[in-house]
């Protein structure tokens, strides 16, 4: 171990915590520039909800090989290069913006960014394994997430008014320079460095470049998940869930400011004091899981999510809107962490990327289809039916959790035990386990995949 992790949190964590927190403040920016910038030009519900099957589509695809790469290459010059390359991508939108909307611009630039997003995060979650103790990494995974959701307090304020003032464009350029200075910070971190697939011993394994080789590499993370109980479970359930929330935020936005006749500011206070929610989540998560156990833990927060899903299409004053949508990122952020945290502790540090990328690919791979069908059916049939419908769905999940492995109290302990690894890989030391990627299945995960 080294004398940075063992003597606390660390220089690198405290880096690392930064960036992200000053990066996750813009991105809160895009997260309603975005769908404002839609609705502005066409006042469709359905096509802010298009955008972001698109830019779903994008991220599953990217997810399929995000885990190989991850698992090959230097994983901070990935981070700096994915947060280069998005700073430029979302740059060109106020510039063009100038002269005029271009729908079709978004259509581009968001699966792009959405496609280099899903790599960054794949590399976030090994990050965070390598620059924490084994012990620390649910408590690591709620400081980073509490932070980002504190940032995500200031940031939708502050979009909505800089979107009412000077327009949503304006509020994307913030975000493209949070990018920037992520990537600034990110250049003065250190990753403790691990033994990879094509070096050494392991290359015999994983193959040199062959196709082979590569598809052999994508299937090891899903072997992996659909070996371990707990996670092939998740993974199930999951893909549900994301197939009902990916559009929520698009929902929430159409519900006020066509239902409700609120203006930008109004969005941006809205998401803002969800956020609190997601900060609440965060903070509380490490000490419920301690007490109750993973299971029970994750299940309750399920059914949160779900009754405030329920609540929020039939509420008709801001305040109530805001409390639910508080309610429900407390529960995305309880939930979120848990299964991000169980997925770290018992994967082997050698398959983390690949596995986490895999995990992404199939619990995220409906849901862009379902972003799409939620908002066409809010366009058609209104939000509140189709609010009800998702959120009684999200119970549903809860309680099938509670039914399968999921509803163990410490299934980390079971990982251990029985040293879950890939036969196909050679034996390799688990060494100091360590995403706070952004919450699983979060609602408001951003446009970036932050």
């Amino acid at each position: 171990m080294s004398d940075t992790r063992a003597s606390g949190w660390g220089r690198d964590f405290g880096i690392f915590w930064t960036a992200q927190t000053l990066s996750m403040l813009g991105d809160s920016f895009a997260l309603i520039a975005l769908p404002l910038l839609v609705l502005e030009a066409t006042g469709s519900v359905a096509r802010m909800g298009l955008l972001t099957a698109v830019g779903g589509a994008a991220s599953v695809l990217a997810a399929v090989f995000a885990g190989v790469v991850v698992d090959r290459v230097d994983r901070r010059r990935l981070l700096i290069a994915c947060d280069l390359a998005r700073m430029a991508l979302y740059g060109l939108i106020p510039l063009v913006w100038l002269a005029g909307p271009r729908i079709w611009l978004l259509y581009l630039v968001l699966p792009l960014c959405e496609a280099v997003g899903m790599l960054f995060s794949v590399a976030y979650v090994t990050a965070v394994r390598s620059l924490v103790d084994t012990e620390r990494i649910t408590a690591a995974n709620g400081r980073l997430n509490a932070t980002a959701a504190a940032a995500g307090v200031a940031g939708p304020v502050c979009a909505g008014f800089v979107a009412a003032v000077a327009g949503p464009a304006m509020a994307v350029a913030v975000d493209a320079v949070s990018f920037g200075v992520s990537a600034l910070c990110l250049t003065f971190l250190r990753f403790t460095p691990t033994a990879r697939p094509g070096s050494g011993t392991e290359g015999e394994t994983a193959g040199a470049t062959g196709a082979t080789g590569l598809w052999r590499d994508l299937l090891t993370g899903v072997a992996f998940l659909m070996r371990h109980p707990v996670l092939r479970a998740l993974t199930g359930l999951l893909t549900v869930f994301c197939f009902l929330e990916l559009g929520l935020t698009d929902l929430v936005i159409y519900h006020l400011k066509h239902d409700l006749g609120q203006n930008d500011g109004a969005v941006g206070t809205v998401l803002a004091v969800a956020a609190l929610g997601g900060i609440t989540g965060s903070l509380l998560v490490a000490r419920i899981r301690r007490r109750l156990g993973f299971g029970p833990t994750w299940a309750a927060a399920m059914a949160v999510c779900g009754c405030a899903i329920s609540g929020i299409g039939w509420a008709r004053n801001l305040p109530s809107v805001a409390v639910l949508a508080a309610l429900l990122l407390t529960g995305a952020a309880i939930s979120g962490a848990c299964s991000m945290s169980l997925r770290q502790q018992v994967t082997p540090e050698h398959l983390l990327g690949r596995v986490t990328s895999a995990f992404w690919t199939l619990h995220y791979a409906a849901a862009p289809f379902g972003a799409a069908v939620i908002t066409w059916a809010a366009q058609h049939h209104g939000t509140a039916p189709v609010a009800a419908a998702a959120g009684a769905g999200t119970v549903a999940i809860a309680l099938v959790g509670l039914l399968t492995p999921v509803r163990a109290r410490h299934p980390e302990a079971a990982g251990r035990a029985d040293g879950a690894v890939d036969p196909r890989e050679p034996s390799h030391p688990r060494g100091i386990a360590r995403r706070a990627e952004p919450a699983e299945g979060s609602p408001a995960g951003g446009s970036a995949g932050r």
